[in-house]
């Protein structure tokens, strides 16, 4: 399944993985080479330090790559806002709450405000939700058993 970004997200993931695979690669090196001759890399703790900074680097560019290889770029001012969907920002409420919740269908990568939770599309709740309208109730299993949310309000 596509990874739903904003072009936002989409552009900052990019330069993020440039960013990476260019000064990220070549700054690692020189400092695992700069270890290196500090002597006995058995005991060498900045070697070591480096190449497990090397290996948290590689892994992100791995997830980058991924993420930006299967990316569907959504656009939330034109997407509909009288149904949820990817990109769109909805508030719900929660079966027994009073407060409303407001939440993105997307890729955790989005960073969207800070009292906006993300939600995966292919998450339990994220499924329940795409395509309901404001004023639909919806069910999906949780891990704790079955809640019921209503969908208060789509939209910013």
């Amino acid at each position: 399944m596509a990874t739903p970004l904003s072009p936002e997200a989409h552009r900052r993931l990019s330069d993020e993985l440039s960013e990476l695979t260019t000064r990220g690669r070549i700054e690692i090196s020189e400092t695992i080479r700069t270890a290196r001759e500090l002597g006995d890399l058995k005991e060498n703790s900045d070697y070591h330090a480096a190449r497990d900074a090397q290996g948290t680097m590689e892994a992100r560019i791995r997830q980058l790559e991924a993420i930006l290889g299967d990316a569907q770029i959504v656009d939330d001012t034109t997407a509909s806002s009288e149904v949820v969907t990817a990109g769109v920002i909805f508030s719900v409420r929660y079966e027994g709450d009073d407060d409303a919740e407001r939440f993105l269908v997307g890729s955790i990568e989005e960073q969207p405000a800070d009292d906006v939770s993300v939600v995966s599309p292919t998450s339990p709740l994220g499924v329940a939700l795409i395509g309901a309208k404001a004023g639909d109730t919806v069910t999906y299993e949780a891990p704790g058993g079955t809640l019921k949310v209503e969908i208060v309000s789509i939209g910013s």
